[in-house]
């Protein structure tokens, strides 16, 4: 095997890992942001009409915890979608992930 043989498989191995590794983040991202929602909507709820003071606690507590995640999600998700756009748009993902 020649060396420019060599690197070429090398480079390919590089733009397999690459790709993958985006798809990896863009689907961390969206789970973390249905995390966030799963701790917005089941967790917290709509809040009661007048609570004690622990159920007001845990409350804020639970959508503070939504809040957090949602946020960090979408922006995990948007930098691997992005990233992923843009490994995608040198036509090298097409290679590697399908049938």
């Amino acid at each position: 095997m020649e060396w420019r043989e060599a690197e070429e498989i090398m480079r390919e191995k590089v733009k397999k890992g690459l790709c993958l590794a985006s798809s990896a983040v863009l689907l961390a991202g969206i789970f973390m942001a249905l995390m966030g929602l799963y701790y917005w909507v089941i967790k917290a709820g709509i809040p009661y009409q007048d609570p004690p003071l622990e159920l007001q606690i845990q409350y804020a507590i639970y959508m503070g915890i939504g809040d957090i995640l949602v946020k960090n999600g979408l922006l995990t998700a948007g930098i691997g979608g992005i990233s992923r756009l843009i490994i995608g748009m040198s036509g090298k993902c097409r290679k590697f992930i399908g049938p």
